[in-house]
């Protein structure tokens, strides 16, 4: 299996070198040169794996034997073993249409565990079979950091810096990252927004001068292992809900900023998962619904809503959907994000809409409809949604038609995001792990959200 840029500029690359470039050296994001194709017997085969089973069999497809499979099973193993539930992604039913895949079983209750507890024993493993140094950067509205952190907290030959937008997460997103206290670790407040983060850790890395000087190694969405990572969810919870129809129609409504969580769908899909309808749920910041729906992609005026891992107006993975979308067109991708880097938006024609509008559906939820969402299911089914998956919920409400099965993915525990939830006057009891947190002491450091200001931070750390 080799890697590509999707700006068609990098030579191909094995699994390893794709996962330690991260961005593209071209500035382009890295994509399987060929997705695998999966038949109907292999689905049949696979229903009955568990996750860790499952995970090592889909892993094996992209990594093939570059990571001995008695290896690739231990890092596995390793990986989900912490989860807090043996299914580790188990999928509840709602009523009659409507199922919720739990994302939120590992150590930071966040669906990121699922991708950084492997890709952090990925690192480990990386370091110590190539005697090499690995210091890992990355940005975060909410959850990347915290599991990023936990993957790869006190490993030797590790250190991270993860950077996130000063008083925009949520208390507990920022107490999970803040109150480690390890010598590998330095957070980073930064004045501004979650995209001004992301945009300096695009340009950092886009610097492949001070990228190998330094040794960076990406550990947001834009590293291709996340996204492989997050296809495994998608079979696995079509398997259990389908429960051996392996034809069945099922839809997945998935709330993302970012892209990612939505493009590990639409990458299952071109494998060979027969998802009937994927639904990108989005809250007030509503670049990608309007993209989908009219064809432009276009930041607006940021908006601070009660799903602020979703306050997001760049999508970082949307690259790599463009790059299938224009037939694996490298040269096209090029030109459209040059067009976007200079005049701020990106317009498709109509033929290219279409095909937008038959891989996916998407709705824009409102904070008030968030809320509702999070009322109406609590009064209803006894069921607490956390804010990001009310928003995956009030979306397939919408788009789903009457008799379709489908699965919102729930990607955070809702103890993440009690200031939203008291609004409504639902009480919770955290639990014990996050109650922990608000007697510890934190570790972080408030700077502004120039690139110079981070350089020097991490010159001083690394």
């Amino acid at each position: 299996m080799e890697y590509i840029s999707t700006r068609g500029k990098v030579e191909p690359l094995g699994f390893i070198d794709a996962i330690l470039m991260g961005l593209a050296n071209d500035g382009g994001l890295l994509v399987p040169k060929t997705i695998p194709q999966l038949s109907a017997d292999t689905l049949q085969k696979w229903q009955n794996l568990s996750y860790s089973e499952l995970a090592l069999e889909i892993f094996s497809l992209f990594i093939e034997n570059e990571i001995p499979r008695a290896e690739l099973k231990q890092l596995v193993e390793d990986s989900y073993g912490t989860f807090r539930d043996e299914a580790v992604t188990p999928v509840k039913r709602l009523n009659d249409d409507t199922y919720v895949l739990e994302l939120f079983h590992g150590p930071t209750f966040a669906f990121k565990d699922i991708a950084l507890q492997f890709l952090g024993n990925l690192y480990g493993y990386v370091s110590r079979k190539t005697n090499s140094i690995i210091h890992i950067l990355g940005a975060t509205s909410g959850d990347t950091g915290a599991s990023a952190i936990e993957g790869v907290r006190g490993k030797e030959g590790i250190r991270i810096c993860i950077l996130h937008p000063h008083q925009k997460v949520s208390r507990v997103q920022e107490l999970q990252m803040t109150t480690v206290d390890s010598e590998n670790v330095l957070n980073l407040s930064v004045e501004g927004t979650f995209d001004d983060c992301q945009r300096i850790i695009k340009e950092l890395f886009a610097d492949v001068e001070f990228k190998h000087r330094y040794h960076l190694r990406a550990i947001n969405s834009i590293n291709i292992a996340r996204i492989l990572a997050q296809t495994v969810y998608y079979f696995y919870a079509y398997f259990q809900v389908t429960a051996g129809d392996t034809g069945a129609k099922v839809n997945f409504s998935v709330p993302t900023g970012n892209f990612g969580d939505i493009f590990a769908g639409y990458l299952a899909q071109k494998m060979g998962l027969p998802i009937h309808k994927l639904i990108l749920a989005t809250n007030e910041n509503n670049i990608l619904e309007r993209f989908v729906k009219e064809g432009v992609y276009q930041p607006g005026a940021f908006r601070g809503t009660h799903s602020p891992s979703m306050d997001i107006q760049v999508a970082s993975n949307f690259e790599r959907y463009l790059f299938y979308l224009y037939g694996e067109d490298a040269e096209a991708v090029t030109t459209l994000m040059a067009q976007f880097k200079a005049e701020g938006r990106i317009v498709i024609p109509a033929d290219k809409l279409q095909a937008v509008q038959a891989d996916f559906a998407a709705y824009g939820v409102q904070n008030e409809e968030c809320l509702d969402t999070i009322s109406s299911y609590y009064k209803e089914y006894g069921y607490l949604l956390d804010p990001h998956t009310a928003c995956g919920v009030a979306a397939a409400d919408r788009i789903a038609a009457d008799s379709e099965v489908t699965v919102a993915l729930s990607t955070a525990h809702p103890a993440k995001f009690d200031e939203s939830i008291r609004l409504r006057g639902i009480e919770q009891t955290y639990p014990q792990q996050i109650q922990a947190l608000f007697d510890k002491p934190q570790f972080q450091t408030v700077v502004g959200g120039s690139n110079e200001e981070i350089k020097d931070q991490l010159v001083k750390f690394f």
